[in-house]
C-alpha cells in the first residue's frame, strides 16, 4: 500500500495543500472546524509527513548529535540524560555516537553528523580534532564541549564548555592518600592527548609537590578502559617495590584496578589503598574498602549542557559569549 500524500489529505479534507501544511505545523491560524477536518483525514489516510522535507522548510532537523568516548560509560550515560531531560520536551532527540577514544573515529562521526545536518553537537573529545571543530564552529554549527577541552586554548576558546575542575580534584584525591601516610603511589592515567589525562596528572603532582615529596609516582598510561585497570594493578605489584596505594583517574579503569586486586588475592585497603576520581558502581560491594573517590555530577553537567545547546539553537544572542561551567568536587569515602 502507497503513502498517502498531503495532497490527498487536502482532497479529503477539501482544503487546500497550504491549509494542511498551517494545521500540521502549527504555522498560522485555521479554525477549530477546519482543523478537525484536516486531523481526520490525516488519521483516516495514516498521513506520515516527510521529516526529510520539513527540516529543510524549517531549517531544522530537531536532531542533536552527541559524540562521547564511550557510549557504555555511566559517568557520559548521565551527562546524555541530563542533556536529553532538557531537550527533549522542546522537540529535540539525540543521535548518540561513540568514538571509542579514537581521534579518527570522532573525524569521522564529526563529518557524519554535519552532513546528517543536525542542528548543534554535544561532544566530549578524544583530542586531535581541534582544527575540524574549529571549522564547524566558524560554519555556525553549535558545539558544547563537555568533559574534555580542546587541546589548544586558541581552538576552543569560542565554544562553550562544561566540565569539572580536573586538576584541583586529583590534588584532593591525591592528598587524602598522602595524609594517609602513602608516599608510594601508583597512578592509572588516561591517555594525555586528553585533557583529562592531563589535567588529573597535573592535579597529583601538584599534590605530592605541596606534601614535599621529590619522587614521581609510579605511572601507567591507558585508555581510560576496565582493561587498563588490570594491566597498571599487574604493572604495580610486579615492580621492585610496589606502591602502597594506587590512584585510578576514571571510573573505568578504577572498576579494573579493584577486580585485579581482587583477583589477586590482596587486601583493599590492608595491602593496597585505592583512590578513584568518580564513583565505581561495584565499590559498596567490597566490605570495609576504605575507598576514597570523587563525587562526580554527571546529570547536572548534562542539564547545564542542554540547556546551552537550546540556547544556541535558537541563536538568542546577537553576539554570544562562551560559557564556560566548571563543576568542583568533593571526596568522599566508602566505610
Amino acid at each position: 500500500m502507497s503513502k498517502a500524500t498531503i495532497k490527498q489529505v487536502a482532497a479529503a479534507a477539501e482544503v487546500s495543500t497550504a491549509t494542511v501544511s498551517r494545521v500540521l505545523n502549527e504555522s498560522d491560524y485555521v479554525s477549530e472546524e477546519i482543523r478537525e477536518r484536516v486531523m481526520a483525514a490525516v488519521n483516516r489516510l495514516n498521513y506520515q509527513p516527510s521529516a526529510i522535507a520539513r527540516s529543510l522548510k524549517q531549517d531544522k532537523t530537531f536532531m542533536i548529535g552527541v559524540i562521547i568516548p564511550d557510549i557504555s560509560n555511566p559517568y557520559f550515560m548521565g551527562i546524555s540524560k541530563g542533556v536529553e531531560d532538557v531537550v527533549g520536551p522542546e522537540g529535540f532527540q539525540l543521535m548518540f555516537c561513540s568514538s571509542d577514544e579514537n581521534p579518527e573515529k570522532e573525524k569521522r562521526l564529526l563529518k557524519l553528523l554535519q552532513e546528517k545536518r543536525v542542528d548543534a553537537i554535544m561532544l566530549a573529545t578524544s583530542g586531535g580534532n581541534d582544527l575540524m571543530i574549529k571549522q564547524l564552529a566558524e560554519s555556525r554549527l553549535p558545539i558544547v564541549l563537555v568533559d574534555r577541552k580542546l587541546d589548544s586554548d586558541e581552538a576552543g576558546q569560542n565554544l562553550d564548555l562544561v566540565a569539572e575542575d580536573n586538576t584541583e580534584g586529583a590534588l584532593r584525591l591525591t592528598t587524602r592518600l598522602l595524609q594517609d601516610g602513602h608516599v608510594r603511589i601508583g597512578v592509572v592515567n588516561g591517555p594525555t592527548r586528553s585533557s583529562t589525562g592531563r589535567e588529573r596528572y597535573m592535579g597529583v603532582l601538584k599534590a605530592m609537590k605541596e606534601y614535599g615529596l621529590k619522587s614521581e609516582p609510579i605511572v601507567y598510561n591507558g585508555d581510560f578502559s576496565t582493561e587498563d585497570g588490570v594491566r597498571a594493578v599487574r604493572k604495580f605489584i610486579s615492580a621492585e617495590k610496589p606502591p602502597t596505594a594506587i590512584i585510578s583517574l576514571n571510573n573505568r579503569m578504577s572498576l579494573g584496578v579493584l577486580l585485579e586486586i581482587v583477583r589477586s588475592g590482596l587486601r583493599i585497603p590492608g595491602d593496597m589503598a585505592v583512590a578513584s576520581f568518580g564513583e565505581v558502581e561495584a565499590g559498596p560491594l567490597l566490605k570495609e574498602s576504605g575507598l576514597y573517590y570523587i563525587d562526580q555530577h554527571p546529570y547536572d553537567m548534562g542539564v547545564k549542557a542542554g540547556e546551552i545547546l537550546l540556547r544556541r539553537i535558537r541563536d538568542e544572542e546577537a553576539k554570544p559569549i562562551p560559557v564556560y561551567e566548571i563543576f568542583s568536587n568533593e571526596v568522599n569515602r566508602l566505610s
